[in-house]
């Protein structure tokens, strides 16, 4: 299986949106339990614990990022089954991040991921990161082989970058 560069960037007013859409052979009420409930989470993107109400704020120890602490992340929308946002600050700077679900006839619905970009965000390096994790998410869902994120990256740096110019 060829990886590829899926996401789009955007321009946006604050510099860019990089959005990146994935098909779940779940409905939206099973996928949102993928994107909220630490048991599903902990499969694909790592456990979290905290107070995951809108206005709350949790940690997330990322499962796939060795030695790296906790994120502590801001929940500033949690509307289920349908919409996600979140807010991180760490030592590499602040992410906004939106998650969008919405059915897809039945038994399925399309899961659009958007990371706010800043000026300054390194879209080479954040574009194959979003990739991986997602495709952990279809791969949690459907119950396959996880990928390897050297698949990933630095492989497709080049062409996430060649997107935000």
């Amino acid at each position: 299986m060829t990886i590829e560069a899926t996401g789009n960037v955007i321009p946006t007013v604050r510099g860019a949106d990089l959005v990146l859409v994935r098909s779940l052979a779940l409905s939206a009420e099973d996928a949102w339990g993928y994107l909220t409930d630490t048991t599903l989470t902990e499969q694909w993107f790592g456990p979290w614990e905290g107070d995951g109400r809108a206005g709350g704020s949790v940690r997330i120890r990322m499962r796939f990022e060795e030695n790296e602490p906790a994120i502590r992340a801001r929940i500033l929308a949690c509307e289920a089954p349908r919409h996600l946002a979140l807010s991180t600050v760490d030592e590499y700077g602040s992410w906004e991040l939106e998650l969008f679900l919405e059915e897809d006839g039945d038994e399925e619905c399309l899961l659009s991921f958007v990371h706010h970009l800043d000026d300054d965000s390194d879209v080479g390096d954040v574009g194959p990161g979003w990739e991986y994790y997602l495709d952990l998410l279809v791969a949690a869902t459907e119950g396959t082989e996880q990928p390897s994120f050297d698949r990933y990256y630095p492989a497709l740096r080049e062409e996430y970058l060649a997107k935000r110019r």
